[in-house]
């Protein structure tokens, strides 16, 4: 797999504070990496750097070895808040960026049938935001999201907000949808067990300014159900990463 996103030496600061320091990472096609750090290891600021929203103090984000220097349609962003329009139907929140591609009204609504039966929509496409549960929305943004078949799609705490039966729900949703789509996916979460049961790789930020502390390689098998959750290899995995944001938390607590 070549690589698709790289990150080179990315910093960012706001007046004085530096939140983040020197990241380097490179993200590989179809994959599935996982950010996680404790409070001010600058998770969501590297996330909106990614996207587009913000440029860097220092360093930058390439994309197929082409430099980003603002948001795309290549880059495909879903926040907790899932931010549907509400006076769209689902459908219609599904159509909205292919509204703006060079695409065919019958390819617009062949791409809008795949994505409402992929996400399981189908029966909702009429519907509007107001008449469907948060994991619905969820489950909406993130088809709107993939419709325009971005190269990367970033996640931003997109389960943060939701009850812990619907976010299990959507985490095993979600790695289907990326099975069976494979999108390269970048998601930020402080979730540890999240990330463990999602990711194929997880990185540990560490806290002020925001650095790579360690780069985990999740060994599980890449078909997973909740149950993996409770499997010895899991729960070592899930410790161990633990372990080291707690550690790198506490460095900065000390030095400060």
């Amino acid at each position: 797999m070549g690589v698709v996103l790289s990150l080179a030496g990315i910093g960012r600061t706001f007046g004085t504070k530096a939140a983040l320091e020197s990241v380097s990472l490179e993200i590989a096609a179809g994959q599935f990496a996982c950010v996680v750090g404790a409070s001010g290891s600058g998770k969501s600021t590297l996330l909106s750097i990614v996207a587009g929203l913000i440029a860097p103090t220092s360093g930058a984000v390439r994309l197929n070895g082409e430099p980003v220097a603002g948001p795309g349609p290549e880059r495909g962003l879903v926040c907790q808040s899932g931010a549907v329009y509400p006076w769209r139907t689902v459908e219609r929140n599904i159509a909205f960026g292919l509204e703006l591609l060079p695409l065919s009204r019958a390819e617009r609504r062949a791409r809008v049938d795949w994505y409402l039966a992929e996400t399981g929509l189908e029966p909702l496409r009429h519907s509007l935001p107001r008449q469907l549960s948060g994991g619905q929305r969820q489950r909406v943004a993130i088809a709107r999201a993939l419709a325009c078949e971005p190269e990367v799609l970033l996640l931003d705490e997109p389960f943060g907000a939701l009850d812990v039966q619907t976010k299990e729900d959507m985490q095993v949703f979600l790695r289907g949808v990326w099975r069976d789509t494979g999108t390269t996916v970048l998601m930020v979460t402080h979730d540890v067990e999240e990330a463990v049961f999602l990711g194929q790789r997880v990185i540990v930020l560490a806290s002020d300014p925001g650095r790579v502390a360690a780069d985990v390689t999740v060994t599980l098998p890449e078909q997973r159900d909740l149950a993996a959750k409770r499997t010895p290899e899991f729960l070592a995995l899930r410790a161990e990463v633990e372990d080291l944001v707690r550690t790198y938390h506490r460095r900065h607590a000390a030095a400060a």
